[in-house]
């Protein structure tokens, strides 16, 4: 009986794929301000967005900004990722603290993280620790959701054959859970690096002296649209190419795991 399934393309074809969506994106972008269609004072135009990036990089002025972002983002990534997969795999592991603790969890995972800034503000000043923890609120729910659902997930005929194999809670931690949860973890990472980025922005937006937060909100007040683009393609390469080193410690870690047919993980 014949597959119906089709082959997908194979990396090369997907990556010229990507681009040309982006030169379509730039192209309609362009087109529409050169004609007035939409106006160029309130959406820029890419021209001047990619100039002024340009210009911030070569000059100098984006970097200092751009490394207290990162760090920001670096911090709270590492910390909401190491709290999260702590707390998943102990909750996992603890079926009494999980019922105790469960409505706390969600009571504080259903609360607007925006409305914590000003109290992290508050607490820990207008320095970057403030918006670590504000990142941190982010990133450690993501991951302790994914870390906790991929312990529960474990086979329990795996873990039965394990235990008559004479497995001890280490190995059973080692060879059985670990595995398990390291393909939740990482699908988990991918959308934690971009909310360890939203929590770095967003707390410089609301209140800092200076990351890429603050470029945006100063820009925005006096109207310089082009800035505020600016500011949001640079958040946009960086967190693409973090969320690229992820995907290349998972492939390293992963390895194990079945590829697709295009050789990619998702």
């Amino acid at each position: 009986m014949k597959s119906h399934a089709k082959r997908l393309p194979g990396r090369p074809v997907i990556l010229l794929l990507q681009l040309a969506v982006l030169i379509a994106f730039l192209l309609v972008w362009h087109v529409l301000t050169d004609t007035k269609i939409l106006s160029p004072f309130f959406f820029g135009t890419p021209g001047a967005v990619l100039a002024r990036t340009w210009a911030d990089f070569a000059s100098g002025v984006i970097w200092y900004h751009l490394g207290i972002t990162l760090l920001e983002t670096a911090l709270a990534f590492v910390i909401g990722t190491v709290a999260g997969i702590a707390f998943g795999f102990w909750f996992a592991r603890a079926p009494l603290v999980s019922l105790v603790f469960d409505p706390y969890i969600k009571a504080i995972n259903a609360l607007p993280r925006v409305v914590l800034a000003p109290i992290f503000a508050l607490w820990l000043g207008l320095g970057i620790w403030s918006k670590v923890a504000l990142g941190v609120t982010l990133v450690f729910f993501i991951v302790f959701f994914n870390v906790y659902q991929g312990v529960k997930e474990v086979s329990p005929v795996v873990l039965a054959n394990a235990r008559m194999l004479g497995a001890s809670s280490r190995d059973l931690f080692r060879h059985v859970y670990l595995p398990s949860a390291l393909s939740w973890v990482f699908s988990s990472l991918h959308t934690a690096v971009g909310f360890a980025m939203v929590g770095a922005v967003v707390g410089e937006y609301l209140g800092s002296a200076a990351g890429l937060g603050y470029r945006i909100h100063q820009a925005e007040g006096v109207f310089d649209t082009v800035g505020v683009f600016s500011g949001m393609l640079v958040l946009t390469i960086f967190v693409v190419l973090i969320d690229a080193a992820v995907t290349m410690i998972e492939k390293r870690l992963l390895h194990w795991r079945p590829q697709d047919n295009h050789g990619g993980q998702h």
